[in-house]
């Protein structure tokens, strides 16, 4: 089972989405959207960490979300 570290971007397997880990709760890990929106629960067991292109297309998604917000 994979641990994941604070920031990190893994998949959640059981909602077939990507997230950043925002906090190690009692009942599971808090995820936000990568490009932003409203934290989910991920038990433990559904996280997987991402392969090297896998997080390169979630960075380059993030970063665009960003520039968006900002109006760049």
């Amino acid at each position: 089972m994979h641990t994941p570290e604070i920031g990190e971007i893994v998949r959640d397997t059981e909602a077939n989405r990507l997230g950043q880990v925002m906090a190690r709760e009692s009942n599971g890990y808090a995820l936000r959207p990568v490009r932003g929106g409203i934290e989910w629960t991920a038990q433990p067991s559904a996280l997987e960490p991402l392969t090297e292109r896998e997080l390169l297309s979630a960075r380059v998604a993030e970063a665009n979300a960003g520039s968006r917000r900002s109006g760049r």
